[in-house]
């Protein structure tokens, strides 16, 4: 295996599930099943090579205003992942906006970190706008999560789609053109040896 500069923590953006699922003749809610054990692969690759945070979106605020068998499909698909990586020692973060029924109720209790492994912070009904309204009372509600160093999205859009603004002010930004169900191991490591050759001097 080539030898990578490896970031502190790597932002992923799974995008491209419905797209992925329309083109294999299945119904757009299925794409998000399709997803869960790319997620664990990367997880697992994560792990491997001594990452020590990632970030991860599961589903905004924004998307709560799809068909309800979307929202239920992504929902469970977010839960049944979380699940999962905390059961193999993840030390997990949900950051998302509770308060609300959109909010999966199994995972309430990651609203404060979980584990000792490797740091996940999964946002699940989550939102730019949510995020910094906690200034009005002191701080970010995300403010557990430290600055990204790489930002990694599968799909082909060229945007952050509201991903932790504060955190990504000094990100590098990493595309596929591949849907997400159909993650690689090789796209990742692309992506970290890309990030390898920017420079990284934080405006100095």
């Amino acid at each position: 295996m080539a030898k990578f500069k490896i970031p502190h923590h790597v932002g992923f953006i799974p995008d491209g599930n419905r797209r992925w699922a329309r083109d294999h003749g299945l119904p757009k809610e299925a794409g998000y099943a399709h997803g869960i054990n790319p997620g664990l692969l990367l997880y697992e690759k994560c792990k491997k090579l001594g990452i020590e945070e990632t970030s991860i979106y599961c589903f905004t605020q924004d998307n709560t205003k799809r068909p309800s068998i979307q929202k239920q499909a992504f929902s469970e698909a977010s839960v049944a992942f979380a699940i999962e990586i905390a059961r193999r020692g993840a030390a997990l973060l949900v950051v998302g906006d509770e308060t609300s029924t959109q909010f999966p109720q199994a995972l309430r209790k990651f609203r404060h970190r979980q584990g000792i492994g490797i740091k996940v912070n999964l946002l699940v009904n989550y939102g730019w706008e949510w995020d910094l309204a906690g200034l009005k009372n002191g701080g970010l509600r995300s403010k557990e999560v430290s600055r990204l160093d790489l930002i990694v999205r599968w799909g082909g859009a060229r945007r952050l789609s509201g991903f932790l603004p504060v955190q990504s002010v000094y990100a590098d930004f990493y595309v596929r053109e591949e849907y997400w169900p159909d993650y690689d191991q090789q796209h990742f490591e692309q992506a970290l040896a890309w990030y390898g050759n920017q420079d990284q001097t934080l405006g100095g």
